[in-house]
């Protein structure tokens, strides 16, 4: 597959992050050609602060690199892959800045161009965020593909920023206009948003749960995640735990409850997820010892350090669907578990993880199931 993108501002060599040559899926879209195509023809003047977000592998800073834009982006992955993309054409460090969703954004936005997620939620929460460095000349340029913008994206930025049109359909692309209403009353940031847990789940019980926005099921605990919290491990005194993938952090903090002299290790790509996993931890008072990581799977765990790893892999990398994800948790895993530890995997069943975990690990064991779910043990032998 081609890996160069053309643009108005040169062609571009992109990659995702992790780069793997089996993974065929390109590092941008016609989403991404057709915004850079309407900068360019339209001349919008990229002199003042140009920030952007959702960037999904880089492909917009990159190619406005000149600019120096800043990115702001929920993705630790991609982060990563906008160094490499930046480094690979010779920018500067420094000249984009890279913050994350969880830092505050910049002052004043003369140019903000918006790569719609999948997810409302993070949305509306950046666009709030937003929102007061925004002013009456601000251009506000929304993109993404026709089956990724509906009628409820369109409302989401005419009720935080003023009047909202979209452009005509290029390949499938489609592009949203914003006029900025400085006068426009905006509502309350309802993230992070708090609940509480249900009974008949183990030691989570009726504890509080804190959901940063863009969080997987950000205002109810999920079918999938309650079943593997009915079914956990039972504690062991002393032991090294990683709740992989951790989203908001109930695995963990479950773990943790049962077992206070465990030590916790939350993981997972995206900031959003691992400052709702510290924000859940601690809103229960949790008595242990944890640390928060943002990162790619176990990368810079040290091998053979772990006891025990809880797992609920997507299957899904910014809209793809993929098993990839999977694989390389499961391969973390092994690297990273002693003899003897064990990898606990909650799926569901058509995902066939049993057949992943018997060829890396040469066992998997049924733990429980339900019609919709499987957990799956593996033993490091």
């Amino acid at each position: 597959m081609d890996d160069r993108m053309t643009t108005p501002w040169g062609e571009l060599a992109l990659t995702r992050f992790p780069e793997d040559p089996r993974d065929r899926l390109r590092a941008w879209d016609a989403s991404d050609e057709y915004l850079l195509r309407y900068l360019a023809r339209e001349g919008v003047p990229l002199s003042g602060t140009v920030v952007v977000v959702g960037d999904r592998w880089g492909a917009l800073v990159t190619a406005l690199a000149e600019h120096r834009p800043a990115q702001i982006t929920e993705s630790h992955l991609t982060q990563e892959a906008t160094r490499a993309n930046l480094a690979r054409h010779g920018v500067e460090p420094g000249a984009v800045r890279l913050l994350t969703t969880q830092d505050p954004p910049p002052g004043r936005v003369d140019v903000l161009l918006v790569r719609v997620p999948k997810s409302l939620a993070l949305l509306e929460d950046q666009l709030l965020r937003l929102a007061p460095a925004v002013h009456a000349g601000t251009v506000v340029v929304g993109a993404g593909m026709v089956k990724e913008i509906h009628i409820s994206t369109l409302r989401l930025f005419e009720r935080i920023l003023g009047p909202t049109r979209t452009s005509l359909a290029e390949k499938k692309a489609r592009l949203i206009f914003c006029t900025p209403d400085p006068a426009l009353q905006r509502p309350a940031n309802p993230w992070p948003y708090v609940y509480t847990l249900p009974d008949g789940i183990g030691p989570a019980a009726g504890r509080t749960v804190v959901n940063h926005a863009g969080v997987f099921c950000a205002d109810r605990l999920d079918i999938g995640t309650r079943f593997f919290l009915e079914h956990l491990p039972n504690g062991g005194s002393g032991r090294r735990v990683v709740d992989l993938g951790c989203g908001n952090g109930v695995v963990g903090t479950a773990v943790a409850l049962a077992d206070p002299a465990a030590e916790v290790l939350f993981v997972d790509e995206s900031f959003q997820a691992v400052a709702s996993a510290e924000a859940t931890y601690k809103a229960n008072g949790v008595p242990g010892h944890a640390e928060f990581r943002v990162g790619d799977g176990l990368a810079g765990v040290p091998s053979g350090s772990v006891d025990l790893v809880l797992n609920n892999p997507p299957f899904h990398s910014h809209q793809a669907t993929t098993d990839a994800t999977a694989w390389r948790m499961f391969t973390g895993a092994r690297r990273a578990l002693r003899p003897g530890g064990e990898l606990w995997v909650i799926g569901n069943r058509h995902l066939g993880y049993h057949v992943k975990l018997r060829k890396l690990f040469g066992n998997s064991r049924l733990v429980a199931s339900d019609p919709k779910f499987v957990v799956l043990k593996a033993v490091k032998r």
